[in-house]
Parts: structure tokens; C-alpha cells; sequence
């Protein structure tokens, strides 16, 4: 088997897991979505580093809900200065700062995505919106968490302050393949599971929605807004209609 066969078998094997694991915690997550998004709020994504990912393939996508906002925290995503961003993490107070700043409140949720659910600033956002009563879904690496020495001065991970987890089922260390020859294994594992695990709570909090007989704001492909003009309206409602509520709109 070669090394990207490898690395497919490793990636379709974790998520199978996560299907057959997650299953009550996606309901439960699910539903604490439908419940913000049906009394008016919104819901906040926020991660770290690589974890940045995640809220970003989700923030004014196709298909994608446009309740939906990406905390994209630039000094603390690695997308520029990267070896700077982890020291940024892991300083007290910017999590903090984040919910504080962006007005996150009670009726809104946040997602926040951390692999290891180590670094100190998604484990500061998470205890600052408990303090604030505001719900939190972490999507972290269970397994992998508890094998790590928890950094935070209050002795927790993500994984202990969240009201639901959802278990991404990542390898520790975060890596899948070996390769005879080299000293260690190759191909991130944290990344494909986690934006599987966002995706499949938002499509369900929709579905959930639309039983309730509550119509989600969902945007359409932008491709299809340029190909039909009933889709571009549809989407530029929701712009309008989220412009002054999302600050990164």
C-alpha cells in the first residue's frame, strides 16, 4: 500500500469512528444550534492556529448557514508571522478579550475548535462564555487531550469546560502515516474530522429547524447567485440582513 493509500485508510477510518461514536453529542449540539438560531443569535466560531480552518470554511459559505461568524483572531491563526501565532495562543487574557470584545451574549453560542484543547486562549474563550452564560460546543481530540499535561493554570482542557464535545477522534500527535525509513509519521489527522463534525451539526441544526417549521438563512453558491438572479437576491438579503451584526461581514 502506498503512503497516500495509507493516509486515505487512516482518514476514512477516523471519521467511520466519529460516526459511530458522536452520534448523541452531534444531536445535542445540533439542537443547541437550532435553539440560538431560532431565538435570534448567533453562532461564533473560534480556533487557534490550524483550528482557524474550520471556522473559516464555514464563515458566508455556500450552503453554509449565514448566522455563521468566523472569529478570525489574525495575530493568533498563523495566517501570517505563523511561529508567532503560537505564542500568541497561549497567552492569558485573548480569549477573554475576544468574547468580550465581539458582544458574544447568552442568546448567541460559540463553537470553538482546538485539536489538543490544550492552548490557553480557546480554554480562555470557553471560560469566559460559561462566566457569561453563553453555550459553548468544543470539537477536540479526546483521546489525544487527555494524554497531554494540561497547560492551563486552572487545570482544565476544552474538553472539561464545554457543554457538548464533540470527540474528533484524532490520532495522537496529530499524524497518520508511518514510512519505513523515517523517524516519524507523516499526514495532519485533526483538520478533515474537524470540519466534518462542524458541518455535520450545522446541516442537522437545519433539518431540526425546518421540522420545527423555522426557515434557516442558508446562502446559495455564489456561482449560482452569478447564474440565477432569484439566488443573488437571496443572498444579498442575508448580507443585508446580517451586515451590521457580523463585524467580519
Amino acid at each position: 500500500m502506498s503512503a497516500w493509500q495509507s493516509y486515505f485508510k487512516v482518514m476514512q477510518e477516523i471519521v467511520e469512528k466519529i460516526e459511530n461514536t458522536q452520534q448523541e453529542a452531534i444531536g445535542k449540539a445540533a439542537a443547541l444550534l437550532a435553539d440560538t438560531t431560532q431565538k435570534g443569535g448567533i453562532i461564533y466560531g473560534f480556533g487557534t492556529g490550524h483550528s482557524h480552518l474550520v471556522t473559516d470554511d464555514a464563515f458566508w459559505r455556500a450552503a453554509t448557514p449565514a448566522n455563521y461568524c468566523a472569529l478570525l483572531e489574525q495575530s493568533a491563526t498563523g495566517s501570517f508571522e505563523i511561529t508567532k501565532s503560537y505564542e500568541i495562543e497561549n497567552i492569558y487574557g485573548i480569549g477573554k478579550r475576544i468574547v468580550d470584545y465581539h458582544r458574544i451574549s447568552p442568546k448567541d453560542c460559540m463553537i470553538i475548535i482546538s485539536n489538543s484543547g490544550n492552548n490557553i486562549a480557546p480554554v480562555d474563550a470557553a471560560l469566559r462564555a460559561k462566566e457569561k452564560g453563553i453555550p459553548v460546543i468544543g470539537i477536540t481530540a479526546v483521546e489525544y487531550s487527555g494524554y497531554l499535561k494540561t497547560k492551563h493554570r486552572e487545570g482544565v482542557k476544552l474538553k472539561d469546560v464545554a457543554d457538548v464535545v464533540l470527540d474528533n477522534c484524532s490520532l495522537i500527535g496529530d499524524a497518520a502515516v508511518d514510512i519505513e525509513g523515517f523517524p516519524m509519521k507523516v499526514g495532519s489527522t485533526s483538520t478533515i474530522p474537524n470540519v466534518y463534525l462542524q458541518n455535520a451539526i450545522l446541516v442537522e441544526m437545519v433539518e431540526i429547524l425546518v421540522k420545527r417549521g423555522f426557515q434557516p438563512d442558508v446562502y446559495y453558491n455564489g456561482h449560482m447567485a452569478f447564474m440565477d438572479e432569484s439566488c443573488a437576491d437571496h443572498n444579498q438579503k442575508l448580507v443585508d440582513k446580517y451586515f451590521y451584526r457580523i463585524r467580519n461581514l
